[in-house]
């Protein structure tokens, strides 16, 4: 899931009319609903979980003797519409979320509170993931997080001290051609704050205060936020070619030099992995190194997790049914069919021991990842927060100009939109 998380589209916009509607459904028509349930229980899901829930769902079926209905449907575009959908009956009963919408759709009134069964083996980073306002409004089904990919036919193993790339960055093998002195030895998307969080928060920066649930302390124009933007600003002034400041193309740019064997070692996550194997580069996967101060690089940790419609007349059901999809057996069958790393620790555990090095790297690199804040005010962030390296590394503002104006523009969004 790249970025995905970013996309708060008309389901959570569009609120109005909605929540007065959930409103209403809560309570007691959440209890007439519930007395009409079917036989049938509605599930959405991307394309890729497809043969997994067909594979999986007829032993629920035959225990419930009920049916399990599959819907094959982006996973945003089924949460943007479940706003309008699910007043209107057609909201699955079912489906899947990115952690850090979970804030807004519970708050909302789109999705169910719910619980953690004890069979899913989840660690507090997991829960912390689904939690709003102290209550779950998911079960946890896949981790995320970024990690360092290395080119193995130009190293021999993944560096794991920054001052290691920076000495890779001064060997001339990997001189870009066409900037006298530029160096493109090891490459990170900065300029994108989802890529550049890792490094401000391995400083002693934060977005929110309270592990992620006070809006009003942005942490981004820290003393240690600062430090991490003076970091990254050496890179781009000093080793990496003017291509790495293009928000639009670095992106593309840092892939083609990955995949061109022109690059060593990059920053990028998991999904990633699939276009390196179709273009063969012999890459491995690992942590992300250890900064200069020497602490540890905290990405933002992400995932999904199975959520239940509020609109759903079948809500006892579909707890049920997301417990059967977290218990370990059906979680290792998710990594197997998948290859995405599972939210249950015992079958993240088991999955680990096996010889997948990007899932081992995912899994290692979480244990210092930092959740994303799931509550509505992150999509602030997102906007306040996008211009905050180019104007530092471009040299139109000092590193705490940027940090302070990208703190400005988010606290005023806030105040606006959420009256904090």
């Amino acid at each position: 899931m790249k970025k995905g998380f970013k996309r708060f589209g008309l389901g959570l916009l569009t609120a109005g009319v909605a929540l007065t509607l959930v409103a209403c459904g809560s309570s007691k028509g959440d209890e007439k609903a519930d007395s009409k349930k079917s036989d049938t229980l509605t599930v959405s899901v991307d394309k890729g979980y497809i043969k997994y829930l067909e594979k999986v769902k007829g032993e629920f079926e035959k225990e419930n003797k009920i049916k399990i209905e599959l819907v094959e449907k982006d996973m945003f575009d089924q949460l943007d519409s479940l706003a309008l959908d699910g007043p209107a009956g057609k909201a699955p009963d079912v489906m899947m979320s990115a952690y850090d919408r979970l804030g807004p759709l519970g708050q909302q009134g789109h999705i169910a509170e719910v619980k953690l069964s004890g069979d899913s083996h989840y660690g507090e980073k997991d829960k912390h993931q689904v939690t709003v306002n102290k209550k779950f409004y998911g079960a946890p089904a896949v981790i995320e997080t970024l990690i360092m990919y290395y080119n193995k036919d130009l190293i021999q193993k993944a560096p794991t001290t920054f001052k290691e790339l920076e000495d890779l960055s001064k060997d001339e093998k990997y001189a870009f051609e066409g900037e006298k002195g530029k160096n493109v030895a090891f490459l990170a998307k900065w300029t994108d704050f989802y890529n550049a969080y890792g490094l401000l928060a391995g400083y002693g920066g934060y977005v929110f205060g309270k592990d992620g649930t006070d809006p009003k302390d942005v942490g981004l124009a820290s003393p240690g936020a600062i430090e991490g933007i003076e970091y990254a600003t050496k890179w781009y002034k000093e080793v990496w070619p003017k291509g790495m400041l293009d928000i639009k193309s670095s992106g593309d740019f840092i892939d083609n030099q990955f995949i061109d064997g022109k690059t060593a070692a990059i920053i990028n996550g998991p999904w990633a992995a699939n276009g390196y194997k179709e273009a063969k580069v012999n890459f491995g996967a690992a942590k992300i190194p250890t900064l200069p101060n020497g602490k540890n690089y905290e990405p933002f940790g992400g995932g999904k997790a199975w959520v239940v419609s509020n609109y759903s007349t079948n809500k006892e059901l579909s707890q049920k049914f997301i417990d059967f999809l977290t218990n370990d057996k059906n979680q290792k069958e998710l990594y197997t069919m998948t290859n995405e790393v599972p939210a249950n620790n015992t079958a993240r555990e088991e999955a680990k021991k096996g010889d997948n090095e990007i899932t081992k790297a995912v899994v290692e690199q979480y244990e210092n990842a930092s959740p994303m804040p799931n509550i509505p005010e992150m999509a602030e962030v997102w906007a306040g927060g996008e211009n905050l390296m180019f104007d530092a590394a471009a040299g139109k503002q000092t590193p705490k100009q940027a940090a302070d104006a990208a703190v400005k523009v988010i606290n005023e969004n806030i105040s606006q939109k959420y009256g904090e």
